[in-house]
C-alpha cells in the first residue's frame, strides 16, 4: 500500500487560506494526502472562513491556528505556501520537503471595504472556490512533481 503524501499548507497567520486548503484536501483527498496547515504567525481561526467552508459542506470549526515551528519535525513531502508573505518567509524544513508557491488572494483584505456581511462573505466564497479548484487536482499535480524530481 502506497503511503499518503504529507502536505503542509503555509500562510501568514493560519487563520483562513491555509485552513481552507487543509479542509478541502482532507475532504477531497483524505485517502491519498495527509494535510496539515500552519502559519508563520498565529492569528486564530477566521470565523468567516469557517462559515463559508461550512456552507460548502466542509467543517473546519475544530481546527486551530498553529505556528509552523510546531511542525518542523514532521517529514513533509511538500510545503505549499498559499500567500506571498509565507512564500518569502518560509523556514527551512529538514528532509526532502519540496516548497511550492500557489498564492491566493487574502479574503480579509478583499472584504475590508465591504459594507454588508453578505458582501464580505462573498469575498471569502470566491477564494474558497479558487482553493477548491486547485485542490481538486492536487494528488495528480503532486505526483507529476514527484515524477519530475525522479527524472
Amino acid at each position: 500500500m502506497k503511503s499518503k503524501l504529507k502536505v503542509l499548507f503555509l500562510c501568514t497567520g493560519n487563520s483562513c487560506r491555509s485552513q481552507m486548503a487543509e479542509g478541502w484536501t482532507r475532504h477531497l483527498h483524505g485517502d491519498a494526502v495527509e494535510a496539515w496547515s500552519a502559519g508563520i504567525e498565529t492569528h486564530g481561526l477566521n470565523p468567516h472562513a469557517v462559515a463559508v467552508m461550512k456552507e460548502a459542506g466542509v467543517d473546519i470549526s475544530g481546527h486551530r491556528s498553529k505556528n509552523v515551528t510546531e511542525l518542523l519535525d514532521v517529514p513533509f513531502d511538500f510545503v505549499i505556501t498559499v500567500c506571498g508573505d509565507a512564500d518569502e518567509r518560509c523556514p527551512f524544513f529538514p528532509g526532502n520537503a519540496r516548497i511550492i508557491h500557489r498564492g491566493f488572494d487574502d479574503p480579509p483584505k478583499l472584504a475590508l471595504d465591504k459594507k454588508t456581511e453578505e458582501e464580505k462573505l462573498n469575498c471569502y466564497r470566491r477564494v474558497r472556490d479558487e482553493i477548491r479548484a486547485f485542490m481538486e487536482n492536487l494528488p495528480g499535480f503532486l505526483e507529476n512533481l514527484t515524477e519530475e524530481k525522479r527524472s
